[in-house]
């Protein structure tokens, strides 16, 4: 099966990135919101980014062009109905992605490959939605997705090993290093392992072992990560980090994974990281400044 037209729910962070790399790698991309608002925030944090790959020369700028015209946006579901892959990429609660998929087992063609953008939430119980559990899969990009090479492509109970093969084979024409998960668990691989050691570090910031910056620093010098995992939880969204933890929580019960008091607070008080200006970094500046004491 052949990928010409991509249809993106979602104009926020990960949709508009999603229809960024799409558009840029020569997709026909159509990117659905429910309002104009929405779509004319993520057609700006479209071209802003393309704008910042053009002045650093990694992307012509005729193919900035190019992937711009390559872009319809549209409040409209049914503009899904010729689309051979949509990937749904909302807000990560399982009521609102089974309506999603929902409308789109009735609007689609029955060769259209439905995948979700989901972080942590199952793509068993996501395609439990649709008349065609085999043509669903996980396709779990990562923030910001133009940066970010890696790109994971998850098997539900009934995917078949087609439908795997030509997502991966679309994700990576997009740019992106794939990895495969066979089996449908809680938080997939990068989540299973990154949550726990977020939750750590939250809960030794919590307990005044260290600042966040001490804690970034460490993972970075110790481990050769390129970034710590506070770090990470800014530029990801906090919001996002605590509602994968309570989705892999929520079906394992490992208690690793349930969010740390400090950051349930740091979500009510509205702290999310880079996207509010503040996390457990300050970014008011437009720089990155450590502001954290004990």
């Amino acid at each position: 099966m052949a990928i010409e037209k991509v249809y993106v729910v979602g104009a926020g962070l990960m949709g508009s990135g999603i229809a960024q790399v799409a558009a840029t790698a020569g997709y026909r991309v159509t990117m659905r919101d429910i309002n104009d608002e929405a779509l004319a925030k993520g057609m700006k944090a479209i071209e802003k980014s393309l704008g910042k790959f053009v002045e650093k020369g990694k992307v012509p700028e005729d193919t900035a062009k190019s992937a711009l015209a390559n872009i319809k946006t549209t409040t409209e579901m049914k503009d899904a109905a010729d689309a051979d892959l949509v990937v749904e990429a909302v807000f990560e609660n399982i009521d609102l992605k089974l309506d999603v998929f929902g409308q789109l087992e009735e609007i689609t063609g029955p060769e259209c490959l439905l995948a979700s953008n989901t972080s942590a939430i199952s793509i068993t119980s996501i395609a439990s939605a649709t008349k065609r559990p085999e043509k669903v899969v996980g396709v779990h990009f990562f923030s910001p997705v133009p940066m970010m090479m890696l790109c994971e492509v998850i098997y539900g109970q009934q995917t078949t090993d087609e439908t795997v093969a030509v997502v991966k084979a679309w994700a990576e024409d997009v740019g992106k290093d794939v990895v495969v998960v066979h089996k449908d668990v809680p938080g997939f691989v990068a989540n299973r392992v990154g949550l726990a050691m977020s939750g750590v570090a939250i809960d030794l910031v919590a307990s005044g072992v260290a600042t966040p910056q001490e804690i970034d620093k460490t993972m970075k010098l110790g481990f050769a990560h390129r970034m710590g995992p506070c770090e990470t939880a800014d530029l990801t969204g906090i919001d996002v980090l605590h509602n994968a933890m309570k989705a892999i929580y929520n079906e394992t019960k490992d208690e690793r994974y349930w969010p740390p008091v400090l950051m349930q607070r740091m979500v009510t008080a509205g702290l999310l990281g880079r996207k509010t200006g503040k996390g457990f970094y300050d970014y008011s500046s437009g720089e990155q400044v450590a502001y954290w004491e004990l």
